[in-house]
């Protein structure tokens, strides 16, 4: 029973339960209508995708899923909710069918081109050949890192991943400038002009109130 566990059967395992959480966190969010708890939920869902992508050995895109994903992403959204309500609006009956149907097609379109995609372990594909195979037979003397693709991106590609680490800095910096902080950020000063013209309607209502002889 213990050795059931192990090897091979252990991994499907571990993929199946994570990918279960992902199919229940997608539902949620679907589902859901507070903007906060989908917010939270897809924190949770780039998490656990992190997790997923460790569990099959694709550190790299585990590390930029859970920064940019779960870190900076939740970070920008609940930014964003501060200038909206907290509720999303109710939904008319057809106006899912618009998205379902691009998704459809999004999906069948990707299915329709893994029809030319080389055969797994195939020898003579792009990926087995030229300056790829040269990473394989040199990365671990280099690097001493198992997972090729750590250290083609960290090491070999190291000036270019500081670029795009810098281009999404940059992004989510010009974000928070654009949202703000403190009393001169737009959420702000929409939350005192909504106050401003409640305290105008209430001055008009009680000015009414006094002119009505009844």
């Amino acid at each position: 029973m213990h050795s059931m566990f192990n090897g091979d059967f252990g991994i499907i395992l571990v993929n199946i339960f994570l990918l279960a959480m992902l199919f229940a966190a997608a539902v949620a969010i679907a589902r859901m209508r507070s903007l906060f708890a989908i917010v939270m939920l897809s924190g949770i869902y780039s998490l656990v995708s992190a997790a997923w992508y460790v569990a099959v050995d694709a550190v790299d895109v585990a590390f930029t899923e859970a920064a940019v994903g779960a870190g900076m992403s939740t970070v920008v959204l609940l930014g964003a909710m501060l200038l909206t309500s907290r509720t999303a609006k109710p939904e008319k009956p057809f106006s899912r069918l618009g998205p379902f149907l691009v998704c459809l097609a999004t999906g069948a379109a990707l299915i329709y081109a893994t029809v030319d995609l080389p055969a797994l372990g195939d020898a003579t594909s792009a990926a087995n050949t030229g300056v790829g195979y040269t990473y394989l037979q040199v990365a671990w003397f280099d690097t001493a890192i198992p997972n090729v693709v750590t250290p083609v991106l960290a090491s070999y590609r190291g000036f270019d991943t500081l670029g795009e680490t810098t281009v999404v800095f940059t992004a989510g910096l010009a974000v928070a400038l654009l949202l703000g902080f403190g009393e001169r950020s737009l959420a702000e000063r929409i939350r005192n002009e909504g106050r401003s013209g409640d305290e105008r309607r209430s001055k008009k209502a009680s000015a009414a109130s006094d002119e009505d002889p009844s």
